[in-house]
Order: C-alpha cells, then structure tokens, then sequence
C-alpha cells in the first residue's frame, strides 16, 4: 500500500479539468486507488466521486493505492499534482 496527502494550494481546488486528469490517470493503472477527505472515501476511477468531495483551497486529500503498480500511480498523482500546482505535500 502507498498513500500520500496533499494540502490544496490552488484557489480553485480540485474541480472539473484536474479531477478529469487524476481519474484518467488512475484508469491507466490496475492498482485500485482511494481519495479520502473530509471524512469521506471515493474511488479515483470514478469522476462523479473525486468531485463530491468538494474540496476547497487549504483542504487536505489522501490517496491511498493497493496493487502491483501503486508506486507508479501514486508517483504519477504527485506529479500531477506539482504540474498542475494544486497543492504540496503534507505530513
């Protein structure tokens, strides 16, 4: 199991195009994958669920990946998320 949190830096948070881009990367992978936040947890294979949970500037997020390749899908998503500049790092 991999799991990294994010702190939500962009004004915007997470919605429609960077939560388009984290579920078509999750897809890719066979690992599954889990967002939790705000108490919740939704697949990050899903749309629908990645934007219910309507995240803003300052939230938390943290994926959880199980499988074979949840290094790279992990790795993938913090790339993401620096490219994209939607947050950083949080311990």
């Amino acid at each position: 199991m991999q799991i990294i949190t994010f702190k939500i830096t962009d004004e915007d948070a997470i919605h429609a195009r960077p939560a388009t881009i984290l579920v078509n990367t999750a897809n890719k992978y066979k690992s599954e994958v889990f967002a939790e936040a705000s108490g919740r947890k939704v697949t990050m294979k899903s749309l629908l669920g990645v934007l219910s949970l309507g995240l803003e500037k300052g939230d938390t997020i943290t994926f959880i990946a199980k499988g074979e390749d949840e290094a790279e899908v992990i790795a993938a998503f913090e790339e993401i998320f620096v490219r994209e500049g939607l947050g950083i790092v949080h311990d």
